[in-house]
């Protein structure tokens, strides 16, 4: 028992010194951090106002503004460190050798790192624009130095590593995505009238982007029609919903205009008789 109170005794003994060594370098220290986070904050506020009032991305917007809030908290911890006399110079030494050694078995997680900031520099496209890379396709939400997020129209989250990106073939349409379409009529039926009549369709459709305008036209000579070819513009967060309402409405436009559109028909003919035996 007198152990376990000799033990406390000193427990305490050391605590009291520490506190009356200490106390103030440890006050000192934790309002220092105190600042540092609150001026952090401002920082980022700050340094994005100033992206947005100099009309930068979004993307890159934010990558600066968390440079800047970084910086500041970085500058925080030194100083406390420094409210009891601990030099950075052992801490640099020792980061540098560890990066060294986590270099070799981190390559994919930094090259991730490294694309995402080519990324963000290069700003091969922004936040709200419609990609497709690496067979995926989507609006971006979000560029971060480790991965790019696309959305689908369904909703699907798609996270692509920026590795694969940063090399490929990007395909950015910005806000739309362009829709390539087809519509087969007879033979016997005005082409020109059928033209007419797709063009007020999409003129209908406040949706479909006026800038490229729309391109409606006779395509080419199917066996069993002649197909009518429509290219034009819609927002890729509604493209199945607005593509399903302008193939309904055309239908319902050619029927309306006595246009028919034929099924796929082959005429086969039997010609009878002997065959010449030799």
């Amino acid at each position: 028992m007198e152990k376990e109170i000799t033990a406390l005794q000193k427990f305490i003994n050391t605590a009291i010194e520490f506190l009356t060594n200490y106390s103030f370098q440890v006050i000192g220290a934790l309002v220092v951090l105190v600042i540092g986070h609150f001026v952090g904050r401002w920082a980022y506020k700050f340094m994005f106002a100033l992206c947005e009032k100099k009309k930068l991305d979004i993307t890159l917007s934010k990558f600066l503004a968390s440079c800047a809030k970084m910086m500041v908290l970085g500058f925080a911890v030194l100083i406390a460190l420094g409210k009891f006399g601990i030099t950075i110079a052992p801490f640099v030494a020792a980061i540098g050798a560890a990066a060294f050694g986590a270099s070799m078995a981190l390559q994919g997680p930094l090259s991730n790192y490294g694309a995402g900031l080519s990324i963000i520099l290069g700003h091969p496209f922004v936040v709200g624009d419609t990609i497709v890379v690496t067979g995926q396709s989507g609006v971006v939400q979000e560029v971060t130095l480790s991965c790019t997020i696309l959305t689908d129209e369904d909703g699907v989250k798609i996270t692509i590593p920026n590795k694969h990106i940063v090399g490929e073939i990007i395909h950015n349409s910005f806000k739309y995505k362009m829709v390539e379409n087809k519509v087969g009529i007879s033979y016997g039926d005005d082409p020109e009238k059928a033209v007419r009549a797709v063009e007020k369709v999409l003129e209908g459709f406040p949706e479909v982007a006026r800038t490229p305008k729309p391109h409606v036209g006779l395509q080419e000579f199917g066996d069993s029609a002649i197909c009518i070819g429509c290219r034009y513009w819609i927002p890729t967060t509604k493209y199945f919903q607005t593509l399903s309402a302008i193939n309904l409405a055309i239908h319902k436009a050619f029927q309306a205009a006595k246009i028919t559109m034929p099924f796929p028909q082959r005429e086969i003919r039997v010609i009878s008789g002997t065959v010449p035996v030799k």
